[in-house]
């Protein structure tokens, strides 16, 4: 079964074009790298909930809209080489380096999930 990296980040209204370069960039280390998917998905219909919801779960200001995001890999022994591959590209730490990230990392939520169900 394959093995999913998830994450929801806030970023500002005005840096989504930047976040989607930013995104588009890193993506396409990872799939060389052997990601078998790739995914940035701008909420579109997401309501703060009573208890929780994605808005609340990155404490969202009023300028700032939800990503969910995921890389879908092999196996998570994969995922643990192809992330270690990436993280030690100087691609990516060039991405990074001398430029404002487009978003609050400190409230981006991120994790690794053993798949349930794949239909």
């Amino acid at each position: 079964m394959p093995y999913v990296d998830g994450f929801v980040v806030p970023v500002p209204k005005k840096n989504v074009k930047k976040y989607k370069t930013l995104a588009t960039k890193a993506g396409k280390i990872w799939m060389e790298f052997g990601a078998l998917q790739f995914r940035e998905c701008v909420a579109d219909d997401v309501k703060p909930g009573k208890l929780t919801s994605f808005p609340q779960s990155v404490k969202l200001k009023k300028d700032e809209t939800v990503m969910f995001s995921w890389i879908v890999y092999k196996s998570r022994k994969d995922r643990d080489r192809i992330n270690k591959k990436v993280m030690m590209d100087p691609r990516l730490a060039k991405m990074m380096q001398g430029k404002e990230n487009p978003f609050d990392a400190k409230r981006m939520i991120y994790g690794g999930f053993t798949t349930l169900v794949d239909l």
